[in-house]
């Protein structure tokens, strides 16, 4: 029926060049038209869409204590390893604060020294009952309290020489280093300063997200157990030399987008990919059992739908309701609309009307094949 309705709306429309057709006859020599003779194949069900890269891991470095930035000790870009150090901040108030530490240190020792001492002494003599029990028992409360004190005075200590440690900033990963963003001299506060950014480009990672409507040609919701190949395309067009895997898929579809958000992982180990990069992200999920390919130019469009031309017997060129599927390559999936043996026009399309006659010749380069 919609083959039908097709094939009358484009007769009217042509019914003013047929009449001017009657008025001045053509030749009687036929369209030169070239064809691909279509056969059942099995192509890949797949679809593509567009991603974004962003590193596996994006770790923003903050300095952990405050001061007067001293020195950048990296080149900004470069690669940086795990526990490099980036910065460094001025370590001059942190050791005078460990220093002082240490003395308080040595202060209480003393104090713990000499409370074991008088513990000791007043124990012989209340033995002896030349002293209370009270003051004995005074005595043995005080070495406690000092004991305690060396042990809170030690942490001091320790919390010092963390803080002094804490002047040298290091990556916490490896990775591509971003700028930095304080000059040296200024002035950084703990937790607060973004000194600069780290990237993990290897892997990388590439976020997209699909439609309903390509999720149900696909065969459904995505998980990396269903998904058989993911590819990227670089910006210049391009195809990324190694595939991906699905890392993350959303279990459900956005309601206001209407779409499945996923993720991607792509070993990196040319920095080809960079974070923030905009990609085309290609999914195969199976195959199309016994379907046609052909051209993309061949398959055209109207208000009704996708067609085709094709060439019968007698030469004539006749109008062919399709349904396509998706493009694989630089070819349609053709699902329904064709038989074995047809012979689908693949040029000259817009001199064709139906009932023209046409003179076929097969194209040098069939359709599917680089891309099957």
């Amino acid at each position: 029926m919609l083959a039908a309705l097709l094939l009358c709306a484009l007769l009217a429309a042509c019914s003013k060049d047929s009449t001017n057709r009657n008025e001045f006859p053509e030749t009687d020599q036929a369209l030169p038209v070239s064809v691909v003779r279509v056969n059942p194949v099995n192509a890949p069900r797949m679809t593509e869409t567009v991603g974004q890269t962003e590193g596996a891991k994006e770790v923003e470095v903050r300095p952990r204590v405050g001061g007067i930035l001293l020195k950048h000790l990296y080149e900004e870009g470069e690669s940086v390893q795990a526990n490099q150090a980036l910065f460094l901040i001025d370590p001059e108030p942190f050791q005078i604060a460990l220093a002082q530490a240490h003395a308080k240190l040595s202060e209480q020792q003393a104090r713990v020294t000499d409370a074991e001492l008088e513990e000791a002494r007043l124990k012989r003599l209340v033995a002896e009952n030349f002293v209370s029990q009270r003051m004995y028992d005074n005595a043995v409360a005080s070495l406690a309290i000092e004991r305690a004190g060396l042990r809170a005075t030690r942490e001091q200590v320790r919390q010092a020489q963390l803080n002094l440690s804490y002047t040298k900033v290091v990556a916490p990963v490896g990775g591509s280093s971003g700028r930095a963003q304080f000059s040296e001299g200024s002035l950084v506060e703990a937790q607060n300063s973004l000194l600069t950014t780290i990237h993990q480009v290897s892997p990388v990672w590439v976020r997209f997200s699909l439609s309903d409507h390509d999720l149900t040609r696909l065969g459904g919701y995505l998980t990396e157990q269903n998904v058989q190949l993911v590819q990227v395309i670089q910006p210049d067009g391009s195809e990324y030399p190694l595939s991906g895997k699905i890392n993350f898929a959303a279990s459900y579809i956005d309601p206001i987008l209407g779409t499945q958000q996923l993720r991607a992982t792509f070993e990196n180990p040319d920095k080809r990919l960079l974070p923030g990069q905009f990609v085309r992200v290609r999914i195969k999920t199976g195959e199309y059992q016994n379907v046609f390919v052909v051209p993309q130019p061949a398959v055209l469009a109207s208000d009704l739908g996708k067609y085709v031309y094709v060439v019968n017997e007698q030469n004539e060129a006749t109008i062919r309701s399709v349904q396509a599927g998706e493009w694989t390559g630089k070819d349609w999936v053709i699902l329904d609309g064709l038989m074995s043996g047809d012979r689908v026009i693949v040029d000259n399309l817009i001199k064709l009307q139906p009932g023209l006659i046409v003179a076929p010749q097969e194209a040098t380069d069939a359709p599917g094949h680089a891309s099957l």
